[in-house]
């Protein structure tokens, strides 16, 4: 249910909608989170210059006033790398000195409690070896040697990320006083000031964001696509599902029996355009249908004007004898031999010219379907000897083993014969072969009638059901013979198959089903069918 809903219009747009909202707020998550980091690195490293600001004051200070002086007790103790580390008052009051290294290491020691950062001093040959330089360090000197007047990284330590800072301390002339004996002068870079920031706090609160902007987008993106779907559900799911059930429909129920969605957008008149275009075809099939009931009487009458000309040979043959028995018997009044003898024979030239002429009046009547018991294969034979006469220079085998009653309208059936036989003796003009076999298979009467003739080409064999359509000369038919036999043989249910090869023959397969359940003739009423275009 959900691949075929995917492969529905709806399915495909609020896919698309969902997607592109779906990575707007990707990007936008992205890039806030991007701005968060930048806001917060940012934000450290001026904290990290401000303290880095701070401290040189704090050891300027200390330095100006040749260091800092603290009563010696348990946390202010001597320091061991100082030459004069412990002053006595006149009191006996023991004072231990503070430098500004000891001075930061000790500040440092309070800013790291505090969770706002540590500091301290660095140098590539330090006095004390606490101020050993680490790798960062190590970084920030060699790039201070070579010019850089700042180095900044990041790094993680076992609470998270953390910011390194790092800035070069000259030499000035209040700390020559100390670092003097170590070979320095004034303006001398004697080490590096170390800050680290912990950002892990920030880290924290940019997750916090990202999930609530995660939240948000997802939320907002279930949103838009209720809305959407809710809107393409009225305004364009709708309206097509009933012009789809309309199309269904049509053209069992009349334009004005349809319901159609009636709005002012594209749909609407998409509807107004189909509405329009029913009517057109409704039009168009009316027009059809008439033209096509008069295309098939005229080819009717058509086939029955070729026919004439055998039909006047049988009728002439037999008047001919009877004019002369006629003229014989009025020489002869009294000659009753005569009579005797010719008598029979003028019933029989009767009896044959009226077969001939309820054959063809029975042919060339426009009438409905009347369904009734018929022997199919008399229907074949009765058909053959109407067309006796265009068979005189083709050899007819039959195969006739249907050899049962069923329910069919005879003329129709008639009608089917003779198209197909007419064809095929069209096919041969020179005389050849024409195989005519009925049987019953899959319950239905099969009809097959197979000639030696001039065979269909095969681009044409899709096309010699169309009306209209024909291969004969001028003056030989007019092309609605086999679509005549189509209509009738779908007017019936069955089906009509073609087999052919140019200069082989062709294979005409009728398959009509059989009922055997109608009334006998005497008791029927019959049944009509009008004509479909």
């Amino acid at each position: 249910m959900q691949a075929k809903l995917l492969m529905t219009l709806k399915g495909k747009f609020i896919t698309a909608v969902a997607a592109v909202l779906t990575l707007s707020c990707g990007i936008l998550i992205v890039y806030t989170s991007h701005l968060q980091h930048r806001l917060v690195i940012g934000q450290a490293e001026q904290q990290a210059r401000m303290l880095y600001r701070q401290i040189l004051l704090t050891r300027q200070w200390v330095a100006d006033h040749q260091g800092l002086f603290l009563v010696q007790g348990e946390t202010a103790q001597s320091n061991a790398f100082l030459h004069e580390p412990l002053t006595t008052t006149a009191s006996g009051l023991v004072l231990v000195k503070r430098n500004p290294a000891m001075v930061t290491r000790e500040l440092s020691e309070y800013a790291a409690k505090s969770g706002l950062g540590w500091f301290r001093v660095t140098s590539a040959l330090p006095v004390n070896p606490a101020n050993t330089p680490d790798a960062f360090e190590q970084e920030s000197l060699r790039r201070f040697s070579a010019g850089q007047t700042e180095h900044l990284a990041i790094d993680r330590n076992q609470d998270g990320r953390v910011l390194r800072y790092a800035a070069p301390l000259v030499a000035e002339t209040s700390c020559l006083a100390c670092h003097g004996e170590h070979g320095y002068q004034q303006g001398d870079i004697r080490g590096a000031l170390s800050v680290t920031i912990p950002i892990a706090w920030a880290d924290a609160v940019i997750r916090a964001n990202n999930q609530t902007l995660l939240f948000l987008g997802l939320a907002a993106v279930l949103a838009a696509a209720a809305v959407m779907l809710l809107l393409f559900s009225r305004l364009v799911d709708r309206p097509i599902r009933q012009l789809s059930e309309a199309m269904a429909v049509f053209p069992e129920q009349t334009v004005e029996a349809l319901e159609l969605p009636h709005s002012q957008d594209e749909i609407g008149r998409l509807s107004a355009s189909f509405a329009d275009l029913c009517r057109r075809l409704s039009a168009s099939q009316q027009a059809l249908a008439a033209a096509g009931e008069q295309g098939f009487r005229a080819e009717k009458l058509a086939a029955l004007g070729q026919l004439t000309a055998g039909i006047a040979h049988e009728i002439n043959n037999p008047l001919a004898g009877m004019l002369n028995c006629v003229r014989s018997m009025q020489q002869e009044p009294e000659n009753l031999d005569l009579q005797n003898r010719y008598l029979p024979l003028l019933h029989k030239g009767l009896r044959r010219i009226e077969l001939t002429m309820r054959q063809l009046l029975n042919y060339g009547r426009v009438e409905p379907l009347h369904i009734r018991q018929v022997d199919v294969d008399t229907v074949i034979l009765d058909c053959l000897e109407l067309l006796g006469h265009r068979l005189h220079n083709i050899v007819v085998n039959l195969d006739l083993r249907f050899n049962n009653l069923c329910c069919i309208d005879s003329e129709a059936i008639k009608q089917i014969v003779m198209n197909i036989t007419l064809n095929a003796i069209q096919a041969m003009p020179e005389g050849g072969s024409l195989s005519i076999a009925s049987r019953e298979e899959n319950n239905a009467v099969a009809l097959t009638f197979e000639d030696t003739g001039t065979g269909i080409a095969k681009e044409l064999q899709d096309r010699i059901f169309d009306p209209f359509f024909t291969t004969k000369e001028i003056g030989e038919g007019t092309g609605l013979g086999l679509a005549v036999t189509l209509a009738m043989v779908q007017r019936l249910n069955g089906r009509i198959d073609v087999r052919s090869q140019p200069g082989v023959g062709a294979v005409f397969i009728v398959s009509l089903p059989i009922d055997r359940h109608c009334l006998h003739p005497e008791n029927q009423s019959p049944t009509s069918e009008r004509v479909s275009a």
